[in-house]
């Protein structure tokens, strides 16, 4: 399976949790609807309905359900692009400006797992996935 259709259809399930949501499927459809504008309708319809199934699968913790949707999505993009070098080209400029950056709005990648632990006594913990601004309490 070409690159590009792999780390497009991880960066597309990515998205979906995202706030960006709406443009990104949007760009998607637009794609499609080049080489098939009779099926962008319900890509549409179909992408939404796999964004409620991401949403609860995160919510659950299910790893399971984001990775088939991975799965299949790398698939469903590998069978649009097909030999299609142009659609390729435009897949990449979509993962490169929409899909990548959305996906990465939305924390770690699909499969991806971050447990982070502490034991303090007396002291000071702070843990983060991503920005901190910490000011520590005054001396008396």
């Amino acid at each position: 399976m070409d690159p590009v259709t792999v780390a497009a259809g991880t960066a597309l399930v990515g998205a979906m949790a995202t706030d960006a949501w709406a443009h990104v499927r949007d760009a998607v459809v637009a794609l499609w609807r080049r080489p098939h504008p009779e099926q962008a309708d319900a890509v549409a319809v179909r992408l939404d309905e796999l964004r409620v199934q991401v949403v609860a699968a995160r919510g659950r913790g299910d790893a399971d359900i984001e990775a088939a949707l991975v799965a299949l999505w790398r698939l469903r993009l590998h069978e649009l692009v097909g030999q299609d070098t142009v659609l390729t080209a435009e897949l990449r400029h979509l993962l490169d400006h929409r899909l990548g950056p959305a996906s990465r709005e939305g924390g770690a990648s699909p499969a991806a797992t971050v447990e982070q632990r502490a034991r303090v006594s007396g002291g000071t913990s702070i843990q983060a996935g991503r920005d901190v601004h910490y000011t520590p309490p005054s001396e008396p």
